[in-house]
């Protein structure tokens, strides 16, 4: 195994984990930057207020995207599988 192998596996590695949680980090960041900005003008200072909106959130996203997010894993993986050959 190369340096540059290796160092492809890494980098695609970082991409697709980037790829995969973006979409649900982005909503948590959303939705947390908007109802902190409502408790700002509100002056309500419950820490445990953006809790359950990102939760609801979240999960209602994550299965909008839970297709994208397989077939980015199942791409990924094909290609280290297909890899593994090139390796010896």
């Amino acid at each position: 195994m190369t340096e540059e192998t290796v160092i492809t596996i890494i980098r695609d590695a970082f991409y697709y984990v980037l790829l995969i949680s973006g979409p649900l980090l982005l909503v948590a960041l959303v939705i947390g930057l908007i109802i902190s900005i409502f408790q700002a003008a509100t002056s309500i200072s419950e820490q445990t207020l953006t809790f359950v909106p990102k939760l609801i959130a979240v999960f209602a996203i994550s299965v909008f995207v839970l297709p994208f997010m397989i077939s980015n894993m199942k791409t990924y993986t094909i290609n280290l599988i297909n890899m593994i050959p090139m390796l010896k």
